[in-house]
């Protein structure tokens, strides 16, 4: 990354690796155990949207999907259904700018879910890790219960946005972990379950059914339309959905924030994992995969098939001993995007997903 300084110090999330594991398979029908957290009915606060699948004039689909209202707040949402189906993940060793790690190509299944139609905003992390609890305390006793619960960040050492923007503009700077917690939190707000997209769950989304190096092709001559990157950034991210979507309604994919993804970062991976839903269930802080580049990423960090594993390198400006297991300093890049299976798992599936992705 062009904007990281390349100091490392060891000396750090101690306390954090005690906390951190994260995990999270596809959902495949009929199979039991977390894997089917990878899997939704709605609820009061969900507003269904357009529904479809037929692709208007410009090529692309018209989903089915819906607006989340957040209890108690006028902060919503909204969310795409990705249908379930195969692609080939990874790329062919003929790609530009290919890496090992993006082989060798496998074929793959994956059960339908949701995906957050944006990148996560700064409106509605910040319901989260501010801490507002005096807001949900009209909601049903249990839930505000669970909701007082759940451990929220330690402030910032320093603003998360770096004063790139807030308004509009796509979260940024949180770990993993924090992510995760976050999610764990808006699943216990809303009644739904939300986590993070596994990473075959993000390039199939990402490739929306095509199987070029980006979603509007292989040339990246068109990049500028599709996506905020490190030549047209003015090196800052942009607000969520200022360039093209891809051809199923998703925008930023390519580019803007890269994302945090369920998995542990392998270079290996594809050799031994499943071929239907495949997770990597991470077990280390680092390192973790994020995908989808960045505003300060050059364009071959966007393509689909692209992977990046995270690194000390994300907190190496944080002075704190042990280092925040909730804020990275230096991931001023990296934000995330929602996901929700189609079949959402019962409260005991869930229970033993957060106990297993977040060590509960």
């Amino acid at each position: 990354m062009k904007n990281q300084i390349t100091t490392t110090i060891f000396f750090v999330c101690f306390l954090g690796l005690a906390i951190q594991s994260c995990k999270s398979t596809k959902p495949v029908p009929d199979q039991e155990t977390p894997k089917e957290m990878l899997r939704e009915k709605p609820t009061d606060s969900m507003t269904t949207m357009a529904s479809g699948g037929q692709s208007d004039e410009t090529g692309m689909k018209s989903m089915e999907g819906y607006t989340e209202t957040v209890p108690a707040t006028d902060v919503s949402f909204d969310m795409l259904l990705v249908p379930g189906g195969s692609f080939t993940m990874g790329s062919p060793e003929s790609e530009a700018n290919r890496k090992a790690d993006e082989g060798p190509q496998k074929e793959i299944e994956i059960d339908p879910f949701y995906m957050g139609k944006y990148e996560l905003t700064w409106d509605l992390f910040e319901l989260f890790f501010k801490q507002n609890k005096e807001i949900f305390v009209k909601l049903e006793d249990d839930k505000v219960m669970k909701i007082d619960a759940i451990t929220r960040p330690s402030p910032p050492y320093e603003d998360p946005s770096y004063g790139m923007g807030k308004d509009g503009f796509p979260a940024v700077s949180m770990s993993a972990y924090s992510a995760l917690v976050f999610c764990k939190w808006l699943s216990t707000v809303t009644g739904k379950f939300y986590r993070l997209p596994t990473e075959a769950e993000w390039e199939y989304a990402a490739r929306a059914g095509t199987e070029t190096a980006y979603s509007f092709g292989d040339d990246a001559a068109s990049i500028d339309e599709y996506a905020v990157y490190y030549k047209n950034s003015d090196n800052k991210y942009a607000k969520v959905g200022s360039k093209k979507p891809n051809p199923w309604g998703l925008y930023d994919m390519h580019g803007n924030a890269a994302e945090w993804t369920l998995d542990e970062y392998k270079e290996d991976a594809y050799a031994s994992t499943e071929s239907k839903n495949p997770w990597v269930t991470p077990k280390v802080i680092h390192p973790r995969s994020y995908r989808g580049g960045s505003w300060d990423d050059d364009a071959d960090k966007l393509r689909s098939a692209a992977r990046t594993g995270s690194s000390l390198k994300l907190q190496k400006r944080d002075p704190q001993i042990p280092k925040s297991f909730w804020w990275f300093t230096d991931s001023n890049f990296v934000g995330m995007r929602l996901a929700s299976p189609k079949e959402q798992p019962s409260p005991e599936e869930q229970k033993k997903f957060w106990q297993t992705v977040l060590d509960e």
